[in-house]
């Protein structure tokens, strides 16, 4: 059966992550150039305040997009760049970028996908307290409300949230991103509760105004489970395993997030929901969005340690392709909604050889058998409609710097030079044939 007819292709980037311009054109600060400049914070000391210079490069990196076939491209507006203040006064030479942005993607034909937020928090909001702050979920509602007004006319798909998983547990209690705190796991909670409310309040504000029907969805992402044999009973305890309700391995998990926010239910004891909380919070939602890079794996009797040597990104983290078989059927098995892949790839030691060429072998084997096993899910029945690599460009990869690249292009971060590696000649002929041959 393979790749449907309509499958959509694409790539992802983040605003903070590639755009640079981090004082220009009426941009105010959001919480990550406050943390990438602090001391200690960010590998080798770096920050985004150049990144890629997509800024002023946009018209540049979309015809790259045009050329390499992708059919839709999934990026995120800065908060700050359109609000300098989070929930004051328009920034009209930001909302003119993404209009450049959107527009541009449009006459390539290239369909746009918009992110409200990947994490570059206004740094006026984080004074007021951030995601801890009762009054956030409003502001993020009228927020949503106002990227509907302008931009829904031109774009259909959005996300209200990239990976509120990490924003709470990352951000808040392991303190590796902004804004670095560490907090007891019992105070996760309140994040947790008004991330939640800020979806919902999104989600309602999109749909009441928007100038056409959308296609509304959230990136979530967390710790999915496959079993070591394909027994019944490690199935199950796979399964059991992909959605924990206690212990360590809540704060990254899917469920605690997409149970609420599509199911109406809340097991996790970290926080209480009331039945209006809830009512705000559960949305009716076009599909899911699932960022899935690695898995863990298990036995009819729980977790099995890997063996040693197994393979590992240069990140270090675990290559696990048949996650995208099981966590995905598990996903579409518990919510019962479209998935959209919105974020899978891998860093790898990429450089520039003596040919003048990127050779990335090893992005290509990951890639092929990831997708390898996400067909596999489709032909078991799985509603998989989409995937978008992670990422378009190298980028600044949050507190790891610019050393891991994850890009299907090679930045040059001397002069910005952009370089086709094998991997995006090689992504490029899958998009053409629909797939793997």
């Amino acid at each position: 059966m393979g790749f449907p007819k309509d499958f959509i292709w694409g790539a992802a980037t983040a605003s903070y992550q590639i755009e640079g311009a981090a004082k220009e054109d009426g941009k105010g600060d959001s919480i990550w150039d406050v943390y990438s400049h602090m001391k200690g914070r960010i590998r080798n000391g770096e920050n985004g305040d150049v990144a890629c210079d997509h800024y002023h490069r946009m018209e540049e990196d979309v015809g790259l997009m045009k050329e390499m076939g992708l059919q839709a491209y999934r990026f995120s507006v800065s908060w700050p760049r359109l609000f300098p203040m989070g929930d004051g006064k328009r920034n009209e030479k930001g909302f003119a970028f993404y209009d450049r942005l959107v527009n541009c993607l449009l006459e390539k034909d290239i369909m746009p996908v918009m992110t409200l937020f990947h994490w570059d928090l206004p740094q006026a909001l984080f004074e007021k307290g951030g995601f801890a702050w009762e009054g956030i979920s409003d502001v993020y509602g009228q927020y949503a409300g106002k990227i509907a007004e302008h931009f829904s006319d031109r774009v259909k798909m959005f996300m209200t949230i990239n990976e509120p998983q990490c924003v709470a547990e990352l951000g808040y209690v392991k303190g590796v991103h902004a804004p670095g705190f560490q907090w007891a796991k019992e105070k996760e909670g309140v994040i947790m509760k008004n991330l939640l409310l800020c979806h919902g309040k999104a989600v309602k504000a999109l749909r009441q105004y928007a100038k056409q029907p959308l296609f509304i969805g959230a990136a979530s992402t967390g710790t999915l489970c496959r079993p070591m044999d394909g027994s019944k009973e490690a199935e199950e305890k796979a399964y059991e395993l992909s959605f924990p309700i206690d212990g360590d391995g809540i704060g990254f998990s899917h469920n605690w997030f997409l149970d609420p926010a599509v199911l109406g239910t809340h097991e996790i004891g970290l926080f209480a929901l009331s039945k209006e909380e809830m009512a705000v919070i559960r949305q009716p939602l076009d599909y899911i969005g699932v960022n899935i890079y690695n898995g863990q794996q298990c036995d009819k009797n729980g977790y099995v340690k890997r063996y040693q040597g197994f393979p590992r990104t240069a990140l270090g983290w675990p290559v696990t392709p048949e996650i995208m078989d099981y966590g995905l059927r598990f996903l579409h098995k518990r919510y019962g909604l479209p998935i959209y892949v919105t974020e899978n790839g891998t860093a790898c030691n990429d450089r520039v050889y003596a040919d003048g060429k990127v050779h990335d072998g090893d992005r290509i084997d990951f890639t092929e058998k990831y997708l390898r096993e996400m067909e596999k899910a489709i032909e078991k029945g799985c509603d998989i409609r989409g995937y978008f690599h992670w990422s378009l460009l190298d980028n600044f990869e949050w507190n790891e710097g610019y050393d891991p690249r994850f890009g299907l292009i090679f930045i040059d971060y001397r002069n910005q030079e952009r370089i086709w590696k094998d991997s995006a000649y090689w992504y490029q002929r899958v998009i053409k044939e629909n797939g793997l041959c």
